[in-house]
């Protein structure tokens, strides 16, 4: 299904932990992550357990150091596996709570939400097939935020604090 392998130091190096499905409380295989390989699978890393906090999206890859997840901290605490990696990928996305005011219907990733909506932000959004991640500002960047298929009747149901005024990309494993 899925392999991922946490590793202590940057490089690869000190103690290693691996993975293979949801663990809701990393904090006794290690007391810090500082580096990454992802042999399969797309994960969701949280920094806090029980998979809250800030959420960083990987897919299969090498991440040697925190920065190259977009990672604020060595601080991981708890991961899952994503599902629905593989497509179709569908989303509608409205400029108002509870799917009201203007939307648009996106099967591709978007660099700039700025560049589509009047408001500028999205504030609601249907994931109809795919798992997409959310970030905080254009181009991917800032915090980042999963959202599987389902409904999300504000910014809140997808743990932002504001809403999404930034990009959105589909998350594939290649």
């Amino acid at each position: 299904m899925g392999k991922i392998i946490f590793y202590e130091d940057r490089n690869f190096q000190g103690r290693s932990y691996e993975c293979s499905s949801d663990c809701a409380d990393m904090h006794t295989f290690f007391s810090r992550c500082n580096s990454i390989r992802v042999e399969s699978g797309c994960w969701v890393l949280y920094e806090r357990p029980n998979y809250m906090g800030y959420q960083y999206i990987l897919t299969p890859g090498e991440y040697p150091d925190y920065q190259r997840w977009m990672g604020f901290n060595e601080c991981i605490r708890s991961c899952r596996i994503i599902r629905n990696t593989t497509g179709p990928f569908r989303l509608k996305a409205y400029e108002r709570p509870n799917f009201e005011g203007q939307m648009m219907e996106f099967s591709d990733d978007l660099p700039s939400i700025q560049e589509f909506f009047h408001s500028r932000e999205v504030h609601s959004c249907n994931v109809m097939d795919g798992a997409w991640v959310f970030f905080e500002h254009p181009n991917y960047h800032g915090r980042q935020y999963l959202l599987e298929r389902g409904e999300y009747r504000r910014y809140t149901d997808w743990g932002a604090m504001h809403p999404c005024s930034g990009s959105f990309r589909r998350i594939m494993e290649f």
